[in-house]
């Protein structure tokens, strides 16, 4: 039953289904009924907390509950932002490079962010272990995400033994230390592509592990909606930032354009990938 107005202006009670008005004229504009903006309110407060398949009910333990949240929380969220953020913003927006190298931003908010990813996930995997049925029957998910828990270890180990940074001396004092990274030895070429290709290809099996989880569990439909939502944003800063040039070597962003450092001399590496060009020099020719 919803209270709305009639034609003539009265108010009145109408079932679901029977001709109504719910606009009303008044001199100079349109109002709807604050009753019916209620049942609204109340009608989508209902349907987001719905399950997604209203033949299936919505009901488990704690335990799941809080396994799936954490899970949701490191793989649905924090884990692609950290890639995001580790491929864009190498060099950010207001930094003046090549004069200003090596701002530390992308590699804090990268290693910190995929820590806690590790450590939610261990809470993650904890908590499923001592509250889950024996019996409980979620074998693509199960699967699922052990494979995405191995990745985040061996990521986390990996990036762990990438190997020494090397480079220029801090202070000015012309002295060039040996390193993988700098040298761009065979350790580090094999640590880049495997690390960057592992971390890449988790994503998708980590959004697949989400939605079979969600799936089983029958999750309400806000739930489905705030991680597509998300997802969708992520990917369309991806694509403005992808064609605006923010994906920059990470060589170049650390340790400048210069062509005497050696992984300046190699070819281009990682998809989509680019050596930025340097900005025009202040002060016009010859400054």
């Amino acid at each position: 039953m919803i209270r709305g107005l009639s034609r003539g202006g009265a108010a009145g009670i109408f079932p679901l289904g029977e001709e109504c008005t719910f606009l009303h004229r008044l001199p100079g504009r349109w109002q709807i009924p604050s009753a019916f903006l209620i049942s609204v309110v109340f009608w989508t407060m209902e349907w987001l907390f719905s399950p997604i398949d209203p033949s299936r009910a919505h009901f488990i333990s704690a335990g799941i509950s809080w396994h799936a949240r954490v899970m949701l929380l490191a793989w649905g969220v924090l884990a692609p932002a950290a890639i995001l953020v580790a491929r864009f913003f190498k060099i950010t927006p207001h930094q003046d490079w090549p004069r200003v190298l090596d701002n530390p931003f992308w590699w804090r908010t990268h290693w910190i962010t995929q820590s806690l990813v590790i450590c939610l996930s261990a809470v993650g995997l904890v908590i499923i272990v001592l509250t889950a049925p024996a019996d409980s029957a979620a074998g693509l998910h199960r699967w699922l995400g052990y494979t995405v828990l191995v990745c985040g270890v061996f990521q986390g180990l990996s990036g762990y033994f990438r190997g020494s940074k090397g480079g220029p001396a801090d202070g000015g004092s012309g002295e060039i230390r040996s390193g993988d990274h700098y040298n761009m030895t065979p350790w580090r070429l094999a640590f880049e592509t495997v690390h960057k290709s592992v971390g890449y290809l988790v994503l998708p099996v980590a959004a697949v592990a989400i939605i079979s989880g969600l799936w089983s569990v029958n999750g309400p439909v806000w739930m489905w909606m705030t991680i597509f939502v998300w997802w969708g944003f992520l990917i369309i800063v991806s694509f403005f930032l992808q064609t605006r040039g923010y994906a920059v070597d990470t060589y170049q962003a650390i340790w400048g354009p210069d062509p005497g450092h050696p992984g300046n001399q190699m070819k281009l590496r990682g998809w989509k990938m680019r050596r930025p060009d340097l900005p025009p020099r202040r002060g016009g020719r010859g400054s």
